[in-house]
C-alpha cells in the first residue's frame, strides 16, 4: 500500500522558521488534501474503485463532507458486479468525496471497496466497512459479534454451484471411495452435503477434500492424476466444462433452489447512524437500476457485457449462460416475497444447522424475517423495509 511522502526534518525546520518570520498561522498541511486511491490486502480493485487500508475503521462523515459517508465491500460475482458497473455508469462514484447521481439523490457518499471474497468477509466482520456483499451462509458468523441486516437479496444460485465429474462417474453412489475436491466450510460443501441428504446418502461415506476452487478447477482442466470430481462455483464451472469435453455436471444447485442466496449485508449500527438508511436505499436503487437495464431488450447486451468485464472478463455468450445459472432478483416484489415467504426460515434453519455442525459458527445466531418488530433483538435480520421504500418512492 502506498504511503504518504514525509517532509524532511531540514525542510520542516525551514518552513517553521519562515512561518514565525511571516507571523502567520496559515502554514502547515492543507485542510483539504487530495483523495488518493489505494488498495487493501487481498484487494482486486482498479483505479476506478477507491479503497482504504483494512486497518482503518469504516469511513465516517466529517465536518468538511456535505453528506455522510458509508462503505460497501464487494467482490466479483454476477449480481454483486452490478455495483462495479454502477460506478462506471456514474450512478455511484466509489471514491470518497465524489458523488454519482444516486448518491446525490439520497444525500449520501458511498465508498466502494472491491476485494476478493474472503477479504470482504474479514473486513465486514472486523467493522472496517459498513456493508458487504455476502451469501446468507457467510453472513451468519459475523452476525454473532456484529448485529446485521440483509437489506437486499441480489440473486440465488441456480446451477452456479456444481459437482463436475469425469465421464466414467454416473451416479453419486459411484463417488464413494473417491475424493471430491472443493473449498471446505463454504457453499460448495453445503451444496455437496445437501445433495447427499436429498439422495439418502450419508456424509461420512463420502470424502470432501479441501482445495481452493481455482486450484481444483485448474487441476481438472489439466487432467491431473486423481482429480475425478470437483465441487466449484462460477466462473470455474463454465471454464472447466468449456475446456474439457470428457467431463460433466453430476449435480448442481438447481436441486436446492433458493438455498444459496447472494445479498448485501449491513451492520445494524451502520443503519442506525447518520445516513445509514439513505445508504441502504441508494445501494438498493443502484442494484435495481442496473438489473432493469439487464432486463430491457435494448440495453441487455451492453449491460451483460459490462457485468462480464467485472466478472472474470467473461464475454457476452458466457454471461448469457451465467445469468441463467445465477438468478437475479431483479424486482423489489421478488425480494419482498422471498423475505416474507414461509420457505426462507426453513432454508435458514438448514443453513444454520450445517454451519454449526461443521463448526463454521460457534452457535446459532438469532434470526428474524420481514419488518423488524418492537423488541426485536435478532442478530441477523432479513428486512424488507428499505426495498419497499425504494419501490414506493414517488
Amino acid at each position: 500500500m502506498k504511503s504518504k511522502k514525509q517532509l524532511s526534518t531540514k525542510f520542516s525546520l525551514a518552513l517553521a522558521t519562515l512561518c514565525i518570520l511571516l507571523g502567520t498561522s496559515a502554514c502547515g498541511p492543507s485542510a483539504s488534501p487530495e483523495t488518493s486511491t489505494t488498495e487493501s490486502s487481498g484487494d482486486n480493485s482498479t483505479e476506478e474503485s477507491t479503497d482504504n487500508s483494512a486497518s482503518q475503521e469504516a469511513p465516517q462523515a466529517s465536518s468538511n463532507e456535505p453528506f455522510p459517508t458509508l462503505s460497501l465491500a464487494w467482490s466479483e460475482y454476477p449480481s454483486w458486479s452490478t455495483f462495479g458497473v454502477a460506478h462506471v455508469e456514474k450512478l455511484i462514484n466509489g471514491k470518497a468525496g465524489e458523488l454519482g447521481t444516486i448518491e446525490e439523490k439520497w444525500k449520501v457518499d458511498i465508498v466502494l471497496h472491491e476485494a476478493d471474497y474472503d477479504t470482504c468477509i474479514t473486513m465486514y466482520g472486523a467493522g472496517k466497512v459498513d456493508a458487504a456483499c455476502l451469501t446468507n451462509m457467510d453472513a451468519l458468523n459475523p452476525s454473532l459479534s456484529r448485529a446485521s441486516t440483509m437489506i437486499l437479496p441480489t440473486s440465488t444460485s441456480h446451477g452456479a454451484d456444481a459437482c463436475i465429474v469425469v465421464d466414467s462417474i454416473n451416479s453419486i453412489q459411484e463417488l464413494k471411495g473417491k475424493k471430491v475436491y472443493g473449498l471446505e466450510k463454504t457453499v460448495s460443501e453445503y451444496c455437496f452435503v445437501r445433495h447427499l441428504e436429498n439422495k439418502g446418502e450419508k456424509e461420512k461415506d463420502h470424502g470432501f477434500s479441501n482445495m481452493d476452487p481455482a486450484a481444483a478447477a485448474a487441476a481438472m482442466q489439466q487432467k491431473q492424476a486423481g482429480i475425478e470430481a470437483i465441487m466449484v462455483w462460477n466462473p470455474f464451472v463454465i471454464e472447466t466444462l468449456s475446456k474439457r469435453s470428457d467431463v460433466k455436471v453430476l449435480f448442481d444447485s438447481t436441486q436446492i433452489p433458493g438455498e444459496i442466496i447472494d445479498g448485501v449485508i449491513m451492520a445494524q449500527g451502520a443503519l442506525e447512524k447518520e445516513g445509514g438508511e439513505a445508504f441502504a436505499c441508494a445501494i438498493i436503487e443502484a442494484f435495481y437500476t442496473i438489473a432493469n437495464r439487464m432486463n430491457a431488450a435494448e440495453s441487455r447486451d451492453a449491460t451483460l457485457t459490462a457485468l462480464g468485464e467485472k466478472f472474470s472478463n467473461l464475454d457476452l455468450a458466457a454471461m448469457n449462460k451465467v445469468v441463467q445459472q445465477t438468478k437475479f432478483l431483479t424486482s423489489p416484489g421478488a425480494a419482498i416475497a422471498m423475505f416474507n415467504g414461509i420457505e426462507l426460515p426453513q432454508i435458514m434453519d438448514r443453513v444454520v444447522s450445517f454451519c454449526v455442525d461443521h463448526e463454521i459458527t460457534g452457535r446459532s445466531p438469532s434470526l428474524s424475517y420481514g419488518k423488524p418488530k418492537d423488541g426485536d433483538t435478532a442478530e441477523l435480520r432479513f428486512d424488507t423495509t428499505f426495498i419497499a421504500r425504494v419501490a414506493n418512492q414517488p
